[in-house]
């Protein structure tokens, strides 16, 4: 009898052990998105892979930004003047040299949203330089752990040129910091706009890619649209449901929801059989299965 109760237990542990719980923005319910502060803390808490957006500067350096520009909601000035929903489009980042960007404070501001989130000085860092952290960090304090990153570019077609470089240079830029840093088979690249998977399944076939989706479209017309198979599909996790989940399984593709706050909701698209899910607060997803 316990000889079968262990052979039951088996894929359950099998599974907890495979699934990646991904840090959204570092830990964004918590600490300042896209921050190195989120991502220290989205490591102590344990994620598998911490997920980040990245933005092009006027000096063409590869740094973290959910949006091209200052946001009027966490961020100040340079001169720590306020920044107005109206005026926020003119702190384009592609027009800034990133030395002008580090001077703004992007974390001490209240989020409207996000009540929980400690509040800090800080600013948005560069990608090699949060790689840099993570993997010192990650080799002193926690040695033979193994972390992901997941990259999303914010980009699309009407961006192009006014808030960030053309596809092709906008990821040639992007994977020469990657491989600078020699973590190529540890990141995985995502995006909604297809043109950037598109060009790196033709010109770096080696980088696992993620096809973000938030469009009510069929599993099929956005594989169609993207035109081959990514590593990973990735939608709002509203999305979903346990037959679209098999589905893709089925033709080999991963399944990783966004933005799964909720621990109900969590609860929920477990149960369908993701693979993984990316949350504002891994700490809910942690407390939830210990």
């Amino acid at each position: 009898m316990r000889k079968f109760l262990f052979a039951l237990l088996l894929p359950l542990v099998s599974q907890a052990q495979n699934f990646d719980i991904q840090g959204h923005r570092g830990c964004r319910g918590l600490l300042p998105e896209n921050t190195i502060e989120a991502m220290k803390k989205a490591i102590d808490l344990g994620v598998t892979t911490l997920e980040m957006d990245v933005v092009i500067s006027k000096d063409k350096q590869v740094l973290l930004s959910h949006e091209p520009f200052l946001s009027h909601e966490i961020c100040l000035d340079k001169n720590n003047n306020e920044i107005t929903s109206s005026n926020e489009h003119s702190y384009n980042l592609y027009q800034m040299n990133y030395n002008d960007i580090k001077e703004c404070d992007c974390g001490s501001k209240i989020h409207p949203r996000f009540s929980e989130q400690q509040k800090l000085r800080t600013y948005k860092p560069l990608l090699s330089e949060v790689i840099d952290f993570a993997e010192n960090y990650i080799q002193k304090n926690y040695p033979g752990r193994k972390l992901q990153y997941n990259i999303e570019t914010k980009s699309d077609p009407k961006g192009d040129g006014v808030y960030h470089p053309l596809t092709e240079e906008f990821v040639e830029l992007l994977v020469g910091v990657i491989n600078s840093k020699n973590i190529s088979e540890r990141v995985y690249i995502q995006s909604f706009d297809v043109r950037t998977l598109q060009y790196l399944h033709q010109k770096h076939p080696e980088f696992k890619t993620v096809l973000l989706v938030e469009n009510k479209m069929s599993i099929e017309k956005n594989l169609k649209l993207l035109g081959f198979k990514p590593n990973v599909y990735s939608p709002e996790f509203i999305l979903l449901d346990a037959k679209k989940v098999k589905s893709l399984h089925k033709k080999g593709i991963k399944v990783i929801p966004w933005t799964v706050n909720k621990p109900e909701d969590m609860n929920k698209v477990i149960n369908y059989g993701v693979d993984g899910l990316i949350s504002d607060y891994p700490n809910r997803y942690f407390e939830l299965n210990n």
